[in-house]
């Protein structure tokens, strides 16, 4: 493919991914503007956010499928275009129904977009040094959205009205639309292959949908009894997917996914890494500014700053030029042991100024989070023939969906227990740092540097 073929889908896929990572905490700030304003009680404002969560999670793997079957162009096209139309949706709703439906709406376009961002990668850029610098810029994109979301959220928020919020999806979705559509016309990519397994679809999204929620409902007293009933469910329809499956014709993930040791061991690492890094560590600090260091939604917001820019800087430019030199699970490792020391820092710096209170362990943070992701994702798609380029994808985000709700779940619960959220900070650098050690149990193939190559077996 050309440079500027290139240079376009690599743009279009990087401001979809923030897009869609940056919805899911940019109405965090929001949440009690949007109650005072569209009087709704305590429990359909928290359904604002966990709308958007339930339906990302819940159909990420059928998502990530119709780019294989579909093709990556019009699915990412078509995604980002209801994407965008739910958001402002959402942003011009006069009633807390109506939001709560519009952020449902989002999360299972998002679903679609995500995983497609990350074929539209894999597809147009050739493993190797190119595919690493792409994949480190999506990847910084993806770590940096939680800090930016609540950055943005509070800015608008407090400078504008809750509704900017939603409705700066607007102007962003409807440029990457045309990106995307312009993509098309000049780079289509391959048309897509085999069919969608709709039993399968069916069960898939029911049984991630009823995990999502039992694990973000399980540390709350009051949703404790439908956590239960909904982990129960997504049991019963987990096993009546992996019957159905074994006699599907159309798989919605392919066995030759499931052999491959290097995309499993890369999937669990990842897993840990989210349990931290996609909603935990946000939330925590959010909570610990606004809180204990007493920040309004602003400043809180700019707090991240330090966070934010540590990662996106390491992962952009560091990681990639040290992958071309650097086994990647030895990568993996310094990252992991670097981030995990970090949160140990960040667990008892209370009240001791802001260099040692949230500056120095921010920074440590974000080298270990932008060293680890970059390698971590070019393991989880290293070898995949093109045509299974959407369920690896798939794969690799519903760990990192899975991996952030358990994560937070049990860094809630923790926290709850110890009366502190020090136990938050430390359960999840214990996490982080688990990874390193299965890094060093990653197959030596993944050692090539600068490329990745499959390990089955």
């Amino acid at each position: 493919m050309a440079t500027a073929p290139r240079t376009l889908a690599l743009w279009v896929a990087c401001v979809a991914q923030l897009l869609v990572v940056l919805d899911v905490s940019v109405v965090n700030v929001a949440l009690p503007s949007i109650q005072a304003d569209l009087a709704t009680g305590p429990t359909r404002t928290t359904w604002v956010a966990l709308a958007y969560g339930l339906g990302f999670a819940g159909a990420l793997l059928v998502g990530a499928r119709l780019a294989d079957v579909l093709g990556t162009g019009p699915v990412l096209a078509w995604g980002i275009g209801a994407f965008t139309l739910a958001g402002t949706a959402g942003g011009l709703a006069t009633d807390g129904t109506v939001l709560v439906g519009a952020r449902a709406a989002q999360g299972l376009c998002a679903a679609v977009v995500s995983p497609a961002t990350l074929t539209l990668l894999t597809t147009t850029h050739p493993e190797g040094p190119t595919r690493t610098r792409a994949l480190a810029v999506w990847t910084a994109v993806s770590l940096a959205g939680g800090g930016l979301g609540t950055i943005l959220g509070g800015a608008l928020t407090e400078l504008v009205s809750w509704r900017a919020v939603l409705l700066v999806n607007l102007p962003v979705g409807a440029a990457v639309l045309a990106g995307a559509l312009l993509l098309r016309r000049h780079a289509p990519t391959a048309p897509g292959r085999g069919r969608l397994d709709l039993v399968g679809a069916v069960l898939a999204t029911g049984g991630f949908t009823c995990a999502t929620y039992a694990l973000s409902a399980a540390g709350t007293p009051a949703t404790a009894a439908s956590a239960g009933w909904c982990a129960a469910a997504s049991a019963v329809l987990f096993l009546l997917l992996g019957a159905q499956q074994r006699r599907a014709p159309h798989r919605l993930v392919p066995p030759g996914l499931l052999r491959n040791r290097l995309v499993v061991r890369g999937n669990v690492a990842t897993a840990l890494t989210a349990a931290c890094f996609q909603a935990g560590l946000w939330y925590f600090l959010t909570y610990r500014m606004q809180g204990a260091m007493g920040l309004t939604p602003m400043r809180a917001g700019l707090g991240f700053l330090p966070l934010t820019l540590t990662v996106l800087v390491v992962n952009t430019w560091v990681t990639p030029r040290l992958m071309a030199r650097v086994p990647s699970r030895a990568l993996v490792a310094l990252g992991a042991a670097t981030a995990s020391a970090g949160l140990l820092w960040q667990a008892f710096a209370i009240g001791e100024g802001y260099v040692l209170t949230l500056l120095g362990p921010s920074v440590v943070i974000g080298v270990g989070g932008g060293l680890l992701n970059t390698p971590l994702a070019t393991v989880v798609t290293a070898g995949v023939p093109a045509h299974e380029a959407g369920a690896a994808s798939g794969l690799m985000n519903t760990a990192k969906q899975f991996g952030g709700a358990l994560g937070l779940a049990a860094a809630s619960a923790a926290t709850a227990l110890a009366g502190t959220d020090r136990a938050a900070f430390l359960l999840m650098g214990g996490l982080v740092g688990t990874v390193a050690l299965l890094a060093a149990g990653l197959p030596r193939r993944c050692d090539r540097r600068g490329s990745d190559t499959p390990a089955h077996g």
